[in-house]
């Protein structure tokens, strides 16, 4: 379980959250543009740090202010999928997905089951020599997703993952996020503006507004929030 209890002053106003995501749960955080969404998955990474609170991930403690704790990024156990991906174009495919268990100093044995593992699951063997600034953006996002699993997190974090596809190729992945995502039975978070993806892929969903969690229920409830953010449609295979 991840508990977050945390303040933050931000340019514009002061980021106050306080929730809980359970084991396996998919926390869908939703909000117009400039709200904190991405400020809170960077301070939960340790991209930066609260001004005062508690992070704690499965009773271990990654933040806390009255005690001076403050874990760094990399030993957070954390999988961070950027809204960029933020992978590195001049790497394959496989170094990529390989950069992280390289920092852990695993054997290149290890390093090789693994990484073929992964691509093998999210069907990209075939073009793990391909750079990474050559693939597609659906293939991009699957990259991203795989090497931040491979480290098998204690949490995972997604911003946007979906806001680079084009429509038609966004519905196939919604599907295809939600099943990986409940397969590692770990908390997830996921930022997003879209509707579609709160009732395609969330076990429960937050409105935050100006750094506050205005509104949390389930993803039938977020249809009536009256938010600006799109319409949901009727895109979602369930």
């Amino acid at each position: 379980m991840l508990e977050i209890d945390v303040n933050k002053r931000l340019r514009d106003f002061s980021l106050a959250v306080d929730l809980d995501v359970a084991r396996g749960e998919i926390l869908m955080l939703v909000g117009d543009n400039g709200c904190g969404k991405t400020s809170l998955l960077n301070l939960i990474a340790g991209i930066s740090s609260p001004d005062t609170g508690r992070i704690v991930l499965n009773g271990k403690t990654l933040f806390d202010s009255e005690i001076k704790e403050d874990v760094a990024p990399e030993e957070r156990n954390i999988g961070y999928v950027f809204q960029s991906y933020a992978l590195f174009p001049h790497m394959s495919v496989y170094e990529n997905v390989a950069f992280g268990l390289r920092a852990r100093r695993l054997s290149a044995k290890e390093i090789d089951l693994m990484v073929k593992d992964r691509l093998d699951e999210a069907s990209l063997w075939e073009i793990r020599n391909a750079k990474a600034s050559s693939i597609s953006g659906g293939q991009k996002q699957r990259v991203a997703l795989a090497r931040a699993l491979i480290i098998e997190p204690e949490l995972l974090l997604l911003d946007e993952p979906l806001a680079a596809l084009d429509v038609r190729r966004q519905e196939a992945m919604r599907r295809e996020l939600k099943e990986r995502l409940h397969d590692c039975q770990v908390p997830s978070i996921i930022v997003t503006h879209d509707l579609r993806d709160v009732s395609c892929i969330g076990d429960r969903a937050c409105l935050l507004e100006r750094g506050k969690i205005v509104l949390s229920g389930g993803p039938e409830e977020v249809m009536g929030w009256g938010s600006n953010l799109p319409s949901s449609g009727n895109s979602c295979s369930k």
